[in-house]
């Protein structure tokens, strides 16, 4: 059988740290654009069903409009979908599981979605799904750990797959000390009797990541945050191709519109503000309204080249959906500068105080940036 296999889609993420309100609603509509994405997927693959491996919300309370648009898009998939509950949208009294809205809005919009909110086995035509739901944010207990004592005889050659929600060993803190405590959702993934399992679906890791044969985190289908390190794949969704006693098949499936790029650019009056322009036009080939970047720079620029990174950054902050900058530049005078301002007959006055600032700008502390503030200040007012 073939199936997809889908994880952390986080519906109503807020993106709170995007500032632009009409930038922000691009961000979150596109949680939602994506599962038609996966529904094109679905269809060219064949895919018999959908498994939402946790956190199909960002919340266990989200607003009425998400999940109408969420229970909207997930009727237009046109296959079954199965979903636990994960640590963002866990289950539990009050949840959203449980309120009247979701569940008169799933049965008119939604009809092919199934939520598994129980630690026990559904048994369909020709597949058991053993579903380890998160019914609070935190457990502490392996949520997979019913599955070992499980009477695997009385599935015959159905397909068997777990789903499930948490980190395992590779992710958490503890490594080999014994005596560390257990980050909270742990899956003790290297207990399950995996001779008697065919899948395992794992859901909380935003990156795509392979575990061990049969064990994968697919991670988010939208990307939502900048990049994480080296390995590290979201906007896929994974495509199962597995029976009853075999290795699985995975192959990644590209569902990600939005790009979270990271630079870090030294500049220096040398190299000029070209080099820079470059690499975000170029090299990162960034365009308007898909892309997000976090840009570090670090170097020194004069006066006139500092004010021309202010008007070239301002034009990326308005292109981009978000620009997170850390600037680590400071205030070098050209020699051009030093002079224009320190040899003026005509305004002697001005001229002992920039040489004046510009000594104190070349120390280190509060004092140095202030003085190096104050610099640019009166070069701006000469001009």
């Amino acid at each position: 059988m073939t199936f997809l296999h889908t994880a952390d889609w986080q519906m109503g993420k807020p993106f709170a740290r995007i500032d632009d309100e009409q930038k922000r609603a691009i961000v979150r509509q596109e949680r939602i654009n994506v599962l038609s994405r996966i529904g094109v997927h679905a269809q060219e693959q064949k895919a018999e069903f959908i498994l939402v491996a946790g956190d199909l919300f960002d919340s266990p309370s989200p607003d009425k409009a998400t999940v109408s648009a969420t229970c909207a898009a997930i009727g237009s998939l046109n296959v079954p979908v199965y979903a636990i509950p994960g640590n963002h949208d866990h289950g539990g009294p009050s949840s959203v599981w449980e309120q009247s809205f979701f569940i008169h809005e799933r049965q008119a919009l939604a009809p092919n979605l199934t939520l598994l909110l129980k630690a026990e086995a559904l048994e369909l035509d020709s597949v058991v799904l053993f579903p380890c739901p998160l019914l609070r944010r935190h457990e502490t207990g392996d949520t997979t750990a019913w599955i070992r004592s499980t009477d695997f005889s009385a599935f015959g050659t159905k397909t068997r797959l777990v789903i499930a929600h948490g980190t395992v060993q590779d992710f958490g803190p503890t490594g080999d000390d014994e005596d560390a405590a257990m980050p909270a959702n742990y899956l003790d993934v290297g207990r399950l009797p995996t001779h008697e399992l065919d899948y395992i679906a794992l859901g909380d890791w935003h990156g795509m990541k392979h575990i061990n044969d049969k064990a994968w985190y697919s991670g988010t289908p939208e990307p939502d945050r900048f990049p994480r390190g080296e390995g590290n794949l979201p906007g896929h969704i994974l495509n199962v191709s597995v029976g009853r006693g075999e290795i699985p098949t995975v192959t990644t499936l590209s569902t990600g519109r939005l790009n979270w790029h990271e630079l870090e650019h030294t500049l220096s009056e040398e190299s000029g503000l070209a080099a820079l322009e470059k690499a975000l036009t170029n090299d990162l080939s960034l365009g308007i309204g898909k892309d997000l970047l976090r840009l570090t720079l670090i170097g020194s620029l004069g006066i006139s080249a500092l004010t021309e990174l202010e008007s070239l950054l301002a034009t990326w902050q308005s292109r981009l959906l978000r620009l997170r900058l850390h600037q680590h530049i400071t205030i070098s005078p050209t020699d051009e500068e030093i002079a224009a301002l320190t040899q003026r007959t005509d305004a002697p006055l001005i001229a002992r105080v920039a040489e004046k600032l510009i000594a104190q700008g070349m120390s280190d502390g509060e004092s140095a940036e202030i003085a190096r503030s104050a610099l640019r200040q009166l070069h701006a007012a000469l001009k």
